[in-house]
This record gives structure tokens, sequence and C-alpha cells, in this order.
């Protein structure tokens, strides 16, 4: 499971308790390289790639290599038309930027009026250069964060125009066979222009008791509706697409040779170069992965987790296949997505600390004890330097990641959790501080924020991933997986359960015991983080700007918990002032001892499967919110310029290689440009697609 795509929204990085790292980022570093609409690009940095030794950062290349080999796997799976839709755009975007560099023929013909050397409408070529960084950040039409959709604003025949232009410049369009540019554009138009057609890409709530499959636009079933299931028993229900023929249900499993056969095996390829470079545990665990990529059978699934978790100990790492089910409104099917990192040893300590100390944390859960981990092992946790990160992962990236979701396989076996230490630094240089000044209701609680909230949000968002989801086990009859009662409820159950775990012993004095807070500070960082974290489930609403409903589980899980202290403690106050609501955490201890009653209630829920409780839960607390309020949150926020959401730009590698064609050498660069990059992953996997 992933900790949030975004801090919440008052946090930025970590204020350190040690001494600064060796290696200084230069002052003058660009963070904000550019915002389009709601979101910003920000550059991701990994300042200790270049110390690293040869072979690890040999390693890292071919691993980067799979991570982009993969990445149209997860355009497909989220959307059936997303790949033809990007092929239109970045066709367009790679012609226009072309002529007005004066490259082709088109830059040396007369255009009259338009823009100089394209001679399509300016404002067209700006609203068609706006979508597609939009597309490219969100990995096609639909907000990473609401699922909602979202639309090209220019004339459709404006954009026709743009196209046909293109075309007759020797721009190439996917085609099928006999079909003409026309068509091709009359086909896509209601995916480009209207919000009703597909409005959703993940529904797990949809209005007038439609089905959560139908009533979700993604790509992970066919012609499938959750009646269609009751008696149906998948053999691959993690890595495969279901589809109803009219007279039985079909899985398409993603496997070499099958769905996405292509890009796996490409991927694989990549693995197995990468392999002689790896140390022994990290080269058995990627052994198991390309069988598990060769036959897709749930049995070396389960054989590559386990060698994952069993390494414990290599500095270069990678998560790499069909990992999270947030995708997938039955909580099913996982998406592809791709990490490459390196462990940052100065930032370790206090998630290894956390990690080491697990069974005290287990022990002293407010839960019923029957639902405790005895003789827990093999939890590994480390700070992180993210090099790549594609599919799901990316360019909207989590701060932390605990892996593998298997329950069964984290009982016996343990997890590794992990901190994105760049990205969160990334985040805190690129942080404007009206995020904490605009919805503090005093100086004292947004001067708190400057100091505490950073350093607390990194503490809990590795209690979050090390104790949170490390943490629990289920009842026997669920055979360790809970998502199969739980359904559409189990990600947002689960989110929901990590961030009180971390809310819960933020407070507690072990934390001063272990070394990690100061105890003159500890007061003051549990404010901090109580303050912000009951900030956010009113500023996080500037994301949802259709409708009433929140559909992404991380969100639901905040307005769930606020609004549950909120109904059910003396916690939090609901104030006004100058015509502006401001949520107001007014005593900790109520805070504390609240979320300890509810964390006991969602563990028993997960650890039971009882999909009832949770949909009420969720329903009466954390789906619906007041369009008013929201549309007052959206002004303030817009009128500050503050940002909705955030994508990356990664760093850029090129290997260097010596006259045998060996690598010598693997190059950083930062490209401060996403339009590039973009254009370079789907260059690079362009000949994988028929």
């Amino acid at each position: 499971m992933k900790g949030p795509s975004a801090p919440c929204d008052t946090m930025s990085g970590m204020r350190n308790l040690d001494p600064a790292p060796s290696t200084a980022a230069p002052a003058d570093r660009i963070y904000l390289v550019e915002r389009i609409g709601e979101a910003v690009v920000v550059q991701l940095y990994a300042d200790g790639f270049h110390n690293l030794p040869l072979r690890e950062k040999t390693l890292i290349w071919h691993l980067a290599q799979a991570a982009i080999a993969g990445r149209d796997i997860f355009y497909d799976q989220r959307y059936v038309h997303n790949l033809d839709m990007r092929d239109v755009l970045e066709a367009i975007v790679v012609w226009a930027g072309a002529a007005e560099r004066g490259e082709g023929v088109a830059a040396t013909r007369d255009r009259g009026a338009g823009v100089p050397g394209v001679g399509i409408d300016a404002a067209a070529l700006a609203e068609i250069r706006r979508y597609t960084k939009l597309f490219w950040i969100n990995s096609g039409p639909y907000n990473n964060l609401t699922s909602r959709k979202f639309v090209l604003t220019c004339a459709p025949d404006a954009f026709a125009a743009a196209a046909r232009t293109a075309a007759r410049e020797g721009a190439r369009f996917p085609l099928c066979d006999g079909e003409t540019l026309d068509a091709l554009l009359d086909r896509l138009r209601p995916m480009f222009f209207d919000p009703g057609f597909d409005p959703s890409v993940t529904c797990k709530t949809p209005a007038g008791g439609r089905d959560i499959l139908t009533g979700s636009a993604n790509n992970l079933y066919f012609n499938v509706r959750m009646h269609d299931l009751a008696d149906f028993r998948e053999q691959h229900p993690l890595n495969s697409r279901l589809v109803y023929t009219g007279d039985e249900l079909v899985e398409e499993v993603y496997r070499v040779g099958g769905r996405y056969g292509v890009q796996i095996e490409a991927v694989v390829k990549h693995l197995e170069a990468a392999i002689p470079f790896a140390t022994e545990p990290m080269a058995r665990a990627l052994r198991a992965l390309i069988a598990f990529y060769r036959t897709g059978d749930t049995r070396d699934r389960e054989a590559y987790d386990i060698a994952w978790v069993q390494d414990k100990e290599s500095i270069v790492d990678t998560i790499n296949g069909f990992v999270e089910m947030y995708l997938d409104a039955r909580s099913s099917k996982g998406a592809w997505e791709a990490i490459v990192f390196y462990v940052n040893p100065e930032k370790t300590f206090q998630i290894r600390t956390l990690a080491d100390h697990a069974q005290w944390f287990e022990d002293h859960m407010p839960w019923d004890p029957r639902y405790r981990k005895q003789g827990v092992r093999g939890v590994t946790a480390k700070a992180i330097d993210v090099v790549i990160e594609t599919g799901e992962a990316g360019p909207i990236t989590p701060l932390g990641i605990n892996l593998p979701n298997d329950q069964a396989i984290r009982e016996r076996y343990g997890s590794k959790s992990v901190l994105l230490s760049n990205v969160s630094d990334a985040y805190e240089k690129s942080t404007l501080p009206e995020f904490r000044t605009e919805f503090s209701w005093t100086a004292e609680e947004a001067a708190r924020a400057m100091e505490w909230s950073a350093f607390a949000g990194e503490l809990t968002t590795n209690m979050h991933e090390v104790i949170g989801h490390g943490s629990g086990k289920v009842a026997e009859r669920l055979n360790g997986n809970p998502q199969a009662s739980l359904k559409e409820q189990f990600s947002a159950i689960e989110e929901s359960r990590a961030d009180l775990v971390a809310l819960y012993f933020v407070a507690d004095r072990k934390l001063v015991d272990l070394g990690l807070v100061a105890a003159d500070s500890h007061d003051a960082v549990v404010r901090a983080e109580y303050e912000a974290y009951t900030r956010n489930a009113l500023v996080q609403l500037r994301r949802v700007r259709q409708g009433t409903q929140i559909e992404e589980d991380h969100m639901r899980n905040r307005q769930m918990i606020v609004r549950w202290l909120m109904a059910n403690t003396s916690a939090i106050d609901v104030r006004t002032r100058d015509g502006k609501t401001y949520y107001v955490m007014t005593d900790a201890a109520a805070f504390r001892g609240g979320v300890g009653r509810l964390l006991a209630d969602v563990q028993r829920i997960k650890g039971e499967g009882d999909y009832e409780a949770a949909k009420t839960l969720f329903e009466t607390y954390g789906v619906h919110f007041d369009g008013r309020l929201r549309d007052e949150i959206v002004a303030r926020v817009d009128r500050l310029r503050l940002p909705s959401y955030t994508g990356f730009v990664m760093p850029r590698l090129e290997a260097v290689t010596d006259g045998s064609g060996a690598i010598a050498d693997v190059t950083i660069s930062y490209p401060l440009d996403l339009t590039t990059q973009m254009l370079e992953y789907s260059a690079a996997t362009r000949h994988l697609r028929p």
C-alpha cells in the first residue's frame, strides 16, 4: 500500500534533528518548473547517484529501462482509448514544436495568421499543449485524485484543423486499417470533448445504484458487472483483465504471450540484463519476478513477493509489476508500476528505528488483542532516493510505500517500508507558505506549522507505512484476503487504519524514548500534526471541483477520520471569520482518544471483513461533502494561486559506453521539462506497440 500521493496540504519536507547531509543541494536549484491549471510540475533530484559505484549505477540503468518499457501497460489499463489519445496529442505537439524551431517542411512555408511557422490558431495550440501536459501528469484524461474526466476546451474543429495540418506535414497518427484521419478524430471526439462520456475512471459510489464496474471507465473489465462475478473464481485476480463474452467470463492474463505480452517481454529483457549487476538476494528476487511475468501464475507472484521481502540489505532496489489496487473499483486488479531507487543512509535512522521496535507498537495497539501479531518478523524499513517512477507511480508519486499487499505474506514473512526522501524534499522546496497561513486559525498555529508540521508529517508517513500497513492480523476464515470481503471499501479502510496508527502513536512518549523526537519538542510536534491533519480535510476539497463526492481512497480516509472526530469527540471546532471557514483542532488529548477508539473499530472491520460496517462508515463520514464549502475553499486557493496537485519530472539517465559497447559510466541530469521527458519515454516504447 502507498502513503499519500501528495503530502498533507500544510506539510512540506523534514526538519532534521541530525546534521545536514554531506551532499548539499545548490542554493539556486530549480524545483518548481511550471504551472498548468490546478497542477504544478516539480523536478525531482537524486543527489547521491553520482557517488554510487559503477556496478550499482549500471544496475539502476537497466532497471530504469525496464520501468520505461512497461509504462504503456498502465496507460492502457487506465483507459482503453488512452494510447490512441496520447498518440494524437503527441503527434500535434511534436510537429508544432519542430515547426516553431524551424525544422522540417512546415518551417519553410508561409502560414499566414496563427503561430509563426505553424499555421494554426495560437489559442488552440496553447490549449492543446495545456491539455497534453495534464494528460501526461495524470496518465490519461482523468484527474489522478478525483477520478473525474477533464476535457479539451478549444473547439473540436480547431483541434481537427491542427491535426490535419500536422498530418499534411508528415505527422503520423494511430489509424486503424482503412481509417482516415477524420474518422479517427470523429471516433475520439467524445473522449476528448464530452465530460459526460465515460465521466469517471474509478467510481466506487455510483449514483442511482449503478454498478461500480460499468460505472468506471478503466480498462480492467469489459462488459462485466459485479453480479457476473458472484460464482466466478478468478485464477489470476491481480494480473488479468476480465471480459464477459456473452457466454462466459474470460481472464486475459498479463504475461509473456498474453495480454501486454510484447511490453512485458521488453520489461523481462531489461530485468535479465540487470541481474549480473545485482546482489545475490536481489538477483533471486528478479529471477522470481521474471518467472511470474512468464507464467502469470499466482504462485509465482507469491514466490516473487517472498524473495523481494527477504532481500533486506541491497542498496539498490526496484518495485516492478501489478501492485496497487486503487484503480479497480472492487479492489482486486493490480495496476502496473515501476519504481527504481537506492538507499539514503543519512535519512534511514528514523524509519529503521520504527521497524526495529515494531513488536512494541504491535503490543500497544488500541485494538482487540486477537488482531495483534505475535513475533513480528521481517519488517524492513529504509529512506530512499527515487531515480524513476512510471506507470501508476509517476509522474504523480506517493511519499511512502509498504509492500507486499498480500496479507498472508505480510503476516508470515513481513514487509518492506520505504520513505521517498527526495520526493519529500522536492515537495518541501516547492510548497508555497500560503498553504500554512491561509487555513490556520491563529498566527501561533501558522508558526507551529512552519516550524514543525513538515517534520511531523514525515514522521507520521514513516509510521503510516511501517507500523500502520505493517501491523495487525485478520481472522483465519478470511484466508489472508480481507479484500474479498471488503471489496470496494478495502483500500479506504486500509489507508484509514494506517493513518490512525500514525496519529495515535505520534503522541506516545515512546518516540522520545527512541530518540525520534526531542522531549522538549514533542508536544509541539503532536499539536502541529493534529492541526495539519485537521486542516487537510478542509483544504483537500479544492481538488474535487465537480460534484460533491470523494472517490480517491486516501482523500476518503482523511475526510472520514476528521469528520468522525468532529461528530464523536470535542477535539475539533468548525469556526468562521470574515466569511471564511476554519477547522480548528482544540484538544490534542481528545483527538488522540478519539483516534484510538476509531482505530479499534477500523481494525475490527478489516480483521472480520465487515463490509456493511465499512460502507456505513464511509458513506456517513468519508464520501459526501457540502458543495458550498468546497466552492469557498476553491475561491480561497485560486485567489492565492495554490495548486491542487503535483507531477514530477524524473532524473534523466544516460549510459556512456566504451569501445566494446560495455557501459563505462551512467550519468544523471535533470531535464526541467515535462514535455521533453514524456516525449522521450513515448519514443522509447513506440516500437513495442502494433
